[in-house]
């Protein structure tokens, strides 16, 4: 069984710095992502919560977590969701769910900004999520 973090964690967006490393190859185009909390810096082995921003166009390709459930909530703006049936509109106010081992993402097809706050659960780390990004076709 994996061990709680040890205390009650706390933090502020703006205390937050941006994930390095993200690579447009992997899927990750021209996104602002912050980890708020996860097993780095929460000590949380069971579960990642971050906030993402999408400036117009930007967008998170078909992905998958082969050992993490995820949901985000749309704050604000409005875009399509890839699905594993194709896209979809979505917008403020919606909240998805997608489980482990299916195809998901998000592109920003507006003019202003798309803010996402979403977790994993089951893990602490991106590394232990399992994540794949779908092959780019030729």
């Amino acid at each position: 069984m994996t061990e709680p973090a040890s205390k009650p964690y706390r933090t502020n967006i703006r205390d937050v710095p941006l994930v390095p490393g993200l690579k447009r190859d992997d899927g990750w185009i021209d996104m602002k992502v912050q980890f708020l909390i996860d097993k780095q810096a929460a000590g949380s082995t069971r579960q990642v919560v971050g906030w993402t921003v999408l400036p117009p166009g930007a967008a998170h390709d078909r992905h998958l977590h082969h050992n993490a459930d995820e949901f985000w909530i749309v704050i604000k703006g409005n875009g399509i969701m890839y699905t594993e049936d194709g896209e979809e509109p979505s917008g403020e106010g919606d909240v998805v769910f997608t489980p482990a081992g299916h195809w998901h993402g998000f592109k920003n097809t507006s003019d202003e900004d798309v803010v996402l706050v979403w977790g994993w659960s089951g893990v602490g780390s991106l590394e232990d999520s399992g994540y794949e990004s779908l092959p780019k076709s030729n």
